[in-house]
């Protein structure tokens, strides 16, 4: 199963440099076996918001991302839930410090190896990083 973190998604539901080839790779990929979790849930809305501040997007824009999410979720992607274990393991995953790990992405990589799922992400680091903690990551 492939795990999609949020930069993934933002990339393909806004214009940002690499939408177009994210696009086309998800779009290549299995949609049986396409999943995130409901952290991606909500870090997408808030990477939204943080977009809306920032000028880079619209109030349209951001609805329609939010809209094309909705339908993602509800045709091709399976939602994993979030579980107070998997906050433990993304805290004991941001003590290794010299991974550089911020809490989001500790906690994607978290819910990936509690479910063996391969990490899908635009995040050079947070690929980098999931090897070292067991958990197969593809930098798109």
């Amino acid at each position: 199963m492939l795990y999609f973190d949020t930069s993934l998604l933002v990339a393909a539901l806004t214009p940002e440099a690499e939408s177009g080839r994210v696009e086309a790779w998800i779009g290549a990929q299995d949609a049986g076996s396409l999943v995130v979790s409901d952290w991606v849930t909500a870090e997408f809305s808030a990477a939204l918001s943080v977009k809306l501040r920032n000028r880079q997007i619209d109030e349209a824009q951001r609805a329609e991302a939010l809209a094309g999410y909705s339908v993602l979720c509800a045709e091709s992607l399976m939602i994993l839930p979030v579980s107070h274990e998997q906050f433990h393991t993304a805290a004991r995953f941001a003590d290794r410090y010299a991974l550089g790990l911020r809490a989001g992405d500790a906690l994607h990589l978290a819910i990936c190896a509690d479910h063996g799922t391969t990490l899908c992400t635009l995040d050079r680091r947070q690929s980098d990083a999931g090897p070292s903690l067991g958990v197969a990551a593809i930098l798109v």
